[in-house]
């Protein structure tokens, strides 16, 4: 639903480069401006067009940019102190700028990088959903503080526009987090709903016994005049920075510029995909029948894509609650998700939402650009229903292909182990940084005021200087991972080998091996547990 850059600044233009109509304009600027231009700062202007001031102009039809860094502190914020009333000041806003996930962390060496840290595509992937999961709306919308235990909602589709609609009933999703768990959830909310009889919320008790992997879970449906109407509300679990099918593969996509011209992109989805996504949707459809449920509603705008080629059906349960009144034989509905199921896989293929309304042509394209299995498992799915079609035999018919998906599915799980393994390794050196920090500086332990510098923790004191606070010749600070990680590798195993350890006042040293230090600390550590009770 809703969903890094190294530019080479290190040499400057010398004004040879330059027509020489423009050298005088280019000397001149940089003999009464010799400190505007700085090879390292993006916002220094060399530019022999800029302003008489080294920045561009607005006279000259260019819009200068400001250094956010070089602002006052009321500036940065975002607001006007001139510009605000002092009695009724108004809210302050807040320009939100992108995370840089690849400036966390200095450069990793690569004998390091795979086996303490995850890669950085995948933790960017979960840091970008850890920052949506924590976004706030907007002020002035108008939402409820609370709602039945859900509280700050943002609104996950875009307000203005065309409002969306969900069959005859206008609809809005919002992300709430609970009061309960603290957990965050997508409630969907159908405005100007009536509801007639309780009993309309008994199939979302089934569906909240449903649980799957490729079905989005139902939690629970309420009704509320919070938003100033009569609102049916139902509760999903959350997937941040999920799209739906026809966002991620048939929303029309801006040209992009190749080799220098300007074409279009290709929304054409490949084989291989669309078998993944085929077989996935088949699974959530087989466990939705057998619970005794239909899904009554397999759109591309409802099913959403939310890890790499993993599809959940969503919205569930709701058409159940608006259809409440008009009682429909279950074996009709099953039927008539088969139906709904082969025409998703003909929008997907031709790309077009109304494939279906010429039927011939989309069949034609089927058959042009994909094989003839998938052809004929659209074409059983689309048929005359009867008492042989059911999501069975859809998996008689597409048996080896089944196969395929299992062994993907088994890679890709290989592949996170492997990654969650780099982290595997951390908890051992987070607990030594832990005992570091419970023993260094701890000032006047058991009255003693040189508890920290006396016996012990003074070797302790001064292996954390070896550790963490070396310098080069020059006296700058080296911030060395490697160093670092292999030190507490070292001290962590109580290996024999033995370093030199020099007093900050450079007038004594130790010869101590890995082994001693590593005795001292926990010497020291049962020192400052021995009155608590320890849990590391």
């Amino acid at each position: 639903m809703l969903n890094a850059f190294i530019s080479d600044s290190s040499s400057e233009p010398s004004s040879a480069s330059l027509p020489p109509s423009e050298k005088s304009n280019y000397q001149e600027a940089h003999d009464d401006h010799p400190d505007q231009y700085d090879p390292f700062n993006p916002y220094s202007y060399p530019d022999p067009y800029a302003g008489h001031n080294g920045q561009p102009s607005e006279d000259d039809g260019q819009v200068p940019v400001v250094n956010p860094y070089d602002l006052p502190p009321d500036q940065m914020l975002g607001y006007d102190n001139a510009g605000m009333d002092p009695y009724y000041p108004t809210p302050m806003t807040y320009t939100r700028q992108p995370l840089n996930y690849h400036l966390y962390t200095l450069p990793r060496p690569e004998a390091l990088a795979h086996k303490y840290f995850i890669s950085d595509d995948i933790r960017e992937e979960l840091q970008k959903r850890s920052e949506t999961v924590h976004t706030t709306a907007p002020a002035g919308l108008g939402l409820p503080e609370e709602l039945q235990g859900y509280h700050t909602l943002v609104p996950l589709e875009p307000l203005g526009g065309e409002r969306r609609k969900f069959g005859n009933w206008y609809s809005m999703v919002y992300r709430a987090t609970s009061s309960n768990d603290g957990s965050t959830y997508v409630l969907r909310r159908i405005e100007n709903f009536r509801l007639m009889q309780q009993s309309a919320f008994s199939n979302i008790e089934a569906w909240s016994r449903l649980r799957h992997s490729n079905v989005i879970s139902v939690h629970e449906a309420f009704t509320t005049r919070a938003f100033n109407d009569s609102s049916l509300v139902v509760v999903y679990d959350d997937h941040p920075n999920a799209q739906t099918l026809y966002e991620a593969h048939m929303k029309p996509k801006p040209p992009q510029y190749q080799n220098g011209r300007l074409q279009a992109q290709s929304n054409r989805i490949t084989e291989r995909t669309v078998w993944s996504y085929v077989i996935q949707i088949a699974n959530a459809i087989k466990a939705v029948h057998d619970a005794g449920l239909a899904v009554r509603l397999i759109d591309p705008t409802k099913i959403l894509v939310t890890g790499k080629n993993r599809v959940r059906i969503g919205s569930c349960g709701v058409v159940d609650v608006l259809t409440h009144d008009a009682q429909t034989d279950i074996a009709f509905l099953q039927q008539d998700d088969l139906t709904m199921f082969g025409a998703l896989i003909f929008m997907l293929c031709c790309n077009n939402l109304a494939a279906m309304n010429n039927m011939q042509k989309a069949i034609d394209h089927l058959g042009r650009y994909y094989s003839a299995d998938l052809k004929s498992v659209a074409l059983f799915l689309i048929s005359k229903s009867g008492s042989h079609k059911n999501i069975g035999q859809l998996f008689d018919m597409i048996g080896s292909r089944l196969l395929t998906e299992l062994d993907e599915a088994e890679n890709a799980v290989d592949r996170l182990e492997g990654e969650l393994m780099t982290e595997l390794e951390n908890a051992r050196l987070v607990r030594l940084l832990c005992k570091f920090g419970f023993i260094n500086e701890r000032p006047e332990h058991n009255h003693e005021t040189r508890w920290s510098e006396t016996g012990d923790r003074y070797i302790i004191k001064l292996f954390r200087d070896y550790v963490f606070h070396q310098v080069d010749e020059m006296g700058r600070p080296v911030v060395n991972l490697t160093h670092v990680l292999a030190c507490l590798n070292k001290l962590d195993a109580g290996t024999d080998e033995r370093i030199m350890l020099v007093s900050r006042d450079e007038q004594s040293c130790l010869v101590v091996s890995y082994r001693e230090v590593k005795a001292c600390i926990d010497s020291a550590f049962r020192c400052v547990t021995s009155s608590t009770n320890a849990i590391i």
